[in-house]
Formats: structure tokens, sequence, C-alpha cells
């Protein structure tokens, strides 16, 4: 569906009471998760986008291009929510803008949420899956990206934390505002348009069972960052999360990772979600998707470099 935009204080006005109502703490959250996918197709897909049920690991993904379907380099998306909710349904419109703004396949997976499934389930389905596009749908690492936002970012973290360390190089990181360190308590207010701490502390509680706060699967803030692939990450100065996030770029670099750090001061968390409504939102996908697709495509610019022979 062709993008028709709205201005941006309208979509920001409308936004507010549906996260306030949908992220309520005292909502149950398989309420909580129903609201959300009851919202998802206010978000549209782009013209072109082609959606496959697939499953991978074990866990149901779906398969998003948009334009040639037959694609080479690949997005596996982790989705947003907390670790408690978020869906393919939720993320399909962002999945879709960033595989058309990538050039690239977009695997967004099902991976398994807490209450239920509390870590590290989530990270082994990432883990897994991501191994499975190499084993089986006949990807190299260096051309398989990872993106993800909020929680979603947090677990792309984690999980090319365990690939690396195992040996496997993701080509590049795409993080929208990624939830880095759960178990933190030191927000300096209590909400923004979309995020309340009530809600993502329960959540983070959830999320955490009987594990240990301070393991870098949990908190990739608390952890090594030596060695991880090109990130490119986005953040709204105005979030809750967003001196969470400015520690982590932080120590990105004292880690001499390379970074494309990008701050919205009109943007909220995850913005990028309203990606077909909102123009602000879709050229910040655009932004991250073209990072990424250059990423995933560095082999083909080697390739093509002329050699001496060639220019003499």
């Amino acid at each position: 569906m062709k993008s028709f935009y709205l201005p941006l204080p309208l979509v920001r006005t409308a936004l507010k009471p549906f996260y306030r109502f949908a992220l309520d703490a005292r909502l149950p959250i398989g309420v909580q998760r129903k609201i959300l996918d009851l919202g998802a197709p206010i978000q549209t897909i782009p013209d072109g986008a082609v959606v496959q049920p697939l499953t991978l690991a074990g866990r149901r993904a779906e398969r998003v291009t948009v334009g040639a379907t037959e694609r080479d380099t690949a997005v596996l998306y982790l989705h947003g929510g907390a670790y408690t909710i978020g869906s393919m349904a939720t993320h399909r419109s962002l999945a879709a803008h960033l595989a058309r703004e990538s050039a690239s396949a977009v695997y967004v997976l099902d991976y398994r949420l807490a209450p239920e499934n509390p870590y590290p389930a989530g990270l082994n389905d990432a883990v897994a899956a991501y191994r499975e596009l190499l084993k089986s749908h006949g990807y190299t690492a260096d051309r398989v990206a990872i993106a993800g936002d909020s929680a979603g970012g947090g677990l792309t973290v984690a999980t090319a934390r365990h690939l690396v360390d195992d040996g496997v190089n993701p080509a590049a990181l795409g993080l929208i505002s990624p939830w880095v360190d759960p178990a933190a308590r030191d927000a300096m207010f209590d909400r923004d348009l979309v995020v309340n701490t009530a809600w993502s502390f329960a959540a983070a509680v959830a999320y955490l069972g009987d594990g240990d706060p301070l393991d870098q699967g949990y908190a990739p803030l608390q952890g090594d960052l030596t060695g991880l692939p090109p990130i490119v990450m986005h953040v709204g100065t105005s979030e809750v999360l967003y001196p969470q996030i400015v520690a982590f770029h932080d120590k990105l670099l004292l880690s001499s990772v390379e970074v494309e750090y990008v701050e919205y001061e009109k943007l909220w968390h995850v913005a990028h979600l309203q990606a077909s409504i909102l123009r602000e939102a879709a050229q910040a996908v655009h932004h991250m998707g073209a990072f990424l697709g250059a990423r995933v495509r560095t082999s083909e610019v080697v390739l093509a470099e002329p050699s001496s022979s060639d220019i003499a």
C-alpha cells in the first residue's frame, strides 16, 4: 500500500492514549498482546511486499521482501515488546519497510516470550535462527545482519555476542532504542510517550526468571562489547531509555566498535513502527536500511573494485 503520511503532532497525539492503555502493568500480559495485535493493521506494508510464513529453528517466522523476492542478503529481525509482548504481526510493517530500504530479505522471528519462557529462551531461539539461515537458507554470515528494537535491540546485541564468541561474525547490527540493561532502575522519569517504568520493570523481572541480572546475555551493557560487528543505532532524546543508550554508545566507542549513532529530538520510542504513516519515521528506517544494506554487500564492493591490471 502506498504510504499516506500524517503530521507528526497528530500521530503523537493519537499514539499516546493507545500506548497508555495497551502497556498498563495491571493488564494481564495476554490482554496486552491482543491489544497490540489488534492495532497492528493500522501500520501497513509497502506496495510489492511479499510475506512468506516459514519456520526457523523450530519457531514460526516470516520472510519479508519488497520487489524482487530472490535475495542473497538478509536481516534477522528481533521484535521489541519488553520480552513479554510483540509479535510478527506488530512488526510486519516495520520489517517490510526495512526490507525495501536494505534491499534484503528480512526474517522476523517469533522467539519465545516471558513469563512463559524466561531468559535465556528467547536468546537461544535467536542464535539458533541465525545459524539456520546460514546452514539451510544459503546465506553466509557476511551477508546476514541482525536488527531489533527495544527488547529486540538488546536481544540483537546478546545474539551477536554469542555468535562472535563462537566464531560467527554477523555483517552488522541495527539497533532501535535497544534495551541493553533490563535490570537498571535509574530512569530519570517514569514514562515517555510509549514506555512506562511500572510496565517495563515488571516485564524485566518476568524475563529474568531465576537468572543473573548481570549476565551479559540478559544485560549486554554489563558485558564485553569488544569485537561486535558495525552498528547503526537510533534513539529519541525524550525516551526513558535514553541515558542507558547513551552509556551503551559510550562503552561501544571505548570498546573500539564501529557505530553510526543518530539521536532524534522529535521521535519517540521506536517511532520506526509508524513508517507507513509518518514521514520522519520512514526517513529513519531508510537510514537504517541503507546502512545495513551496504554492510551486507561489502563483499560485492570489494569484488567490483578494479585490479591494478585493469587500471593499466
